[in-house]
């Protein structure tokens, strides 16, 4: 069975969204970046840190030489009550994507600057577990859009939310919500949207997963409180045709590293 084949079945199976049909189809376009947004379960102590010296001075780096950029690293500010380490790559085209990982492979700079972590034994892991989601970006926000606080090395925090459907159907109509105008009144209203993507690959599907930035919580909850109160959004969020998209949210707040680029 080829990738059209598989996608074809998953689809007449209900398990994937009707994005990943979109995804397969405009690959030729590239202009919707896909995303990667993994999720390291980390160690304590030491091999925190080892982790997050490999994604800096080897990892990272070795992404950008490949296009992959800028890529994000953030912690839980409020969150998982474990440590965790959130990584988000942004990929140009599927190509970039898919071949990333033997390109990394390939690069003897990375291979000499990770070598520590790339060659741990199995007596002694550099974390304890990766999780994966790979999504499309919306047409309506096609690339990671650097907010001006990571520009000028301010502070700042980001906000990290999922939307889940009860069906796919109800996904794709979430979707073209913001599409059609959502994004534009977060944008009116101060939000500062970073990307808007739809889950190809992952758990709890099918959803969907924003990331949006602020200076601090003050303003967070401020801009949130702009946003409600807008009314074109009041008028948006009422129309029947968008009614019953969301089933249930997941929120994260979190902090940037010292290394991440957004």
């Amino acid at each position: 069975m080829d990738r059209r084949e598989f996608i074809t079945a998953g689809m007449a199976a209900g398990l994937m969204p009707l994005g990943v049909l979109a995804a397969a189809k405009s690959q030729g376009a590239g202009t919707q970046w896909l995303y990667e947004l993994r999720k390291y379960h980390m160690h304590v102590g030491s091999k925190q840190a080892q982790l997050n010296e490999f994604l800096a001075d080897a990892a990272i780096p070795a992404y950008n030489r490949i296009g992959v950029e800028p890529v994000g690293a953030f912690t839980a500010m409020y969150g998982p009550n474990q440590p965790t380490l959130y990584v988000l790559l942004p990929y140009p085209s599927p190509d970039v994507f898919v071949s990333a990982t033997d390109r990394l492979l390939a690069d003897k700079q990375f291979r000499q600057a990770g070598r520590e972590f790339l060659n741990a034994p199995l007596s002694d892991p550099g974390y304890v577990r990766v999780e994966n989601w790979l999504l499309q970006a919306f047409a309506g926000m096609p690339q990671i859009e650097v907010p001006p606080m990571t520009k000028t090395n301010s502070g700042r925090i980001f906000e990290l939310r999922t939307y889940e459907s009860h069906s796919v159907i109800a996904g794709e109509k979430k979707v073209e919500m913001f599409n059609n105008g959502e994004i534009a009144i977060f944008k009116k209203t101060g939000l500062r949207p970073v990307f808007f993507g739809q889950t190809l690959v992952g758990e709890r599907l099918p959803n969907l997963t924003y990331m949006v930035a602020f200076e601090d919580m003050n303003q967070r909850n401020e801009r949130w409180d702009v946003f409600r109160n807008d009314p074109d959004w009041e008028k948006m969020s009422s129309d029947p045709q968008y009614a019953d998209t969301v089933s249930n949210i997941s929120d994260y707040i979190l902090r940037p590293t010292s290394y991440s680029q957004i």
